[in-house]
């Protein structure tokens, strides 16, 4: 269980800290929920404590281990369909398991494949979405502001390209 103050993951969403714990009584059935804080995206949102390992949510990795997975994404092979419909759901799939190797494989993935070919609209908001999650837990787990984490995220992708 997480404790207010605590810096999670939500697939999908990003990076987030809890904010409060909430009882709620629903159906008779009393539960906790958890309200987290998005800061990138500006989003707030309230997930039952009982469905939150399901859902993914997970505490975000320390700073050691999102510096080694952007330094380690540069030997992971590039392989995607040619089929944007087969690309798009590999990588929408990855995104959803939340875990932050996958995300950045995708952003890295999705970033140079624009370079060299351009993507479709549906892609580019993929890519948009894998650049936010990215720069949101790279923000919380070194404790700087989201233009900073962008800066990190830009000289990694410098070495990729």
């Amino acid at each position: 269980m997480f404790c207010i103050g605590d810096k999670i993951v939500y697939p999908m969403y990003g990076a987030g800290i809890i904010e409060d714990l909430e009882e709620k009584l629903i159906d008779g059935v009393r539960q906790t929920y958890y309200v987290m804080n998005i800061p990138v995206g500006n989003l707030k949102i309230m997930v039952s404590a009982n469905k939150a390992e399901n859902l993914g949510i997970r505490g975000i990795y320390n700073e050691t281990e999102v510096l080694s997975i952007l330094g380690d994404v540069v030997n992971i092979p590039i392989s995607m369909p040619e089929n944007w419909n087969e690309r798009y759901k590999s990588n929408l799939s990855k995104i959803k398991t939340g875990k932050f190797s996958e995300v950045v494989e995708v952003y890295r993935n999705l970033f140079l494949r624009e370079k060299e070919r351009g993507l479709s609209s549906v892609e580019k908001k993929l890519l948009s979405s894998a650049k936010q999650i990215v720069i949101g837990e790279i923000s919380l787990s070194k404790n700087i502001c989201k233009e900073e984490a962008e800066d990190i995220l830009i000289s990694e992708y410098i070495k990729w390209a």
